[in-house]
């Protein structure tokens, strides 16, 4: 049986995500820091750093990353934070992903499948050099 998550513990994990999602950098890294996961999910299996990748903030997705966050951790429909920086077209977000060791062919549909379904050639460039 699952534990119940209390609303004060709630909350501030909406506040979390809110920050993935506004680009918060200092906020999410000094709570990572004191002990926040950072491969933290929300209730679709999205982490931190899928919402900062997908949101298109590149300091947050650096932060996330230097603090160790999951750069292959796919979420519920199997994205992952690569997939999203490539369809939002964040050229500083995956290379920032493909230096930590992102897989352009992790996740279904993949970073590739992406770049090709959406036809974004210079993601396609980018995931195959």
């Amino acid at each position: 049986m699952a534990e119940e998550i209390d609303a004060e513990t709630l909350a501030f994990a909406h506040r979390m995500f809110d920050a993935a999602r506004d680009g918060n950098t200092e906020v999410l890294a000094a709570n990572v820091d004191a002990g926040l996961p950072a491969n933290l999910t929300n209730d679709k299996g999205d982490t931190l750093l899928i919402l900062a990748a997908y949101y298109d903030h590149p300091s947050t997705v650096s932060a996330l990353v230097s603090r160790g966050a999951d750069v292959n951790r796919a979420n519920d429909k199997g994205q992952t934070p690569l997939a999203a920086a490539v369809f939002r077209r964040s050229k500083a977000n995956v290379r920032t992903l493909l230096d930590a060791g992102a897989d352009p062919k992790a996740g279904a549909p993949s970073a590739l499948d992406t770049a090709r379904f959406f036809d974004i050639p210079e993601m396609l460039e980018l995931l195959e050099s």
